[in-house]
């Protein structure tokens, strides 16, 4: 065991990092993060760590370069401290999209930010549902990558819907292994949206993969951004004879006018997201629903801490 425990976040998601507080019945340790009058991030550990096991809680979302920069001065703070081991719980990993060279002259941000995560002085990474799997190998040393779909999951099994009707949906090829997942959780079928990008903004159904009329639809995803592809999507579906369609999305990123193009929507009739990313529910967006991932990460957590297998969690 590395000592006693301690857990503080930046500004980025303060609500998770209380609720994880909350369910390991540990108290934050109180950190200043502010800023400068010229708007340099100031911070400021003013408890002891020394010796302390640290968990730092800070989600690189929007604004990602904000947020990615408290992070990268909360772990150097943490180690100048003399922390005995630090380890970034980082929800949401910024960047994540850009994991590969699919252009000529472009770069892969996702491994630099891993790079300057590692400079810093990390010791180990906790993290939920990475866009792509790869990302693990960015960095050199240990990454718990845990997946929200047991969360997600639960709350369609405790939703009142009809579980013979029901179908899981991937809306596209490079999310068929999440969508899988998600179907041998709750034991029912699997279909897949054959799509085709027509702009960087638009996506156009070519085909659905499976037999999906009739049925009840949940469309599974990893991140949901400006909505268009998933709006599309649940628009595909109803003209094959969906009855209704559903969304599980761990991440909201939600950018834009999102929230007005998902109230908007006819074909989808509710979204669920989690809270890695923080949202204010709010009556004007009635569809879009949150569940908490704070009981997984501070679960995570207490068995990283115990130096205990995370294994269990995934299943």
């Amino acid at each position: 065991m590395n000592g006693e425990m301690a857990i503080f976040s930046g500004n980025a998601n303060y609500p998770l990092a209380e609720a994880i507080s909350a369910c390991l019945k540990i108290p934050l340790t109180n950190v200043l993060v502010g800023r400068f009058s010229e708007g340099e991030i100031q911070v400021q550990i003013k408890d002891n760590i020394r010796g302390k096991d640290v968990f730092i809680v800070q989600p690189t979302c929007p604004p990602v370069n904000e947020n990615l920069m408290e992070l990268l001065i909360l772990i150097d703070a943490a180690k100048r401290a003399s922390a005995k081991r630090i380890t970034a719980v980082v929800p949401y990993y910024g960047y994540a999209r850009q994991d590969r060279k699919d252009k000529p002259r472009v770069p892969i941000t996702a491994k630099l930010v891993a790079n300057l995560i590692l400079a810093a002085g990390t010791n180990r990474v906790l993290t939920i549902d990475l866009h792509s799997s790869q990302i693990q190998g960015f960095f050199d040393l240990p990454v718990d990558h845990l997946y929200a779909k047991n969360v997600l999951c639960d709350y369609f099994r405790k939703k009142d819907l009809d579980r013979q009707r029901l179908v899981i949906v991937s809306p596209d090829l490079g999310s068929l292994k999440m969508a899988r997942a998600y179907a041998e959780r709750i034991n029912c079928p699997l279909a897949v949206i054959d799509k085709r990008r027509t702009s960087p903004e638009k996506t156009e159904v070519m085909h659905i993969l499976g037999s999906v009329k009739g049925r009840i639809a949940v469309l599974v995803d990893d991140i949901i951004a400006t909505g268009s592809s998933l709006i599309k999507a649940a628009e595909g579906l109803v003209k094959k004879g969906v009855e209704e369609v559903y969304a599980a999305i761990t991440h909201g990123v939600l950018s834009g006018d999102s929230l007005e193009a998902i109230q908007a929507s006819p074909y989808l009739k509710e979204v669920l997201i989690t809270d890695t990313i923080p949202f204010k529910q709010s009556e004007a967006n009635p569809k879009v629903k949150v569940v908490s991932v704070a009981p997984l990460l501070a679960e995570a957590i207490n068995r990283i801490h115990q130096e205990q297998s995370v294994t269990y969690l995934f299943d």
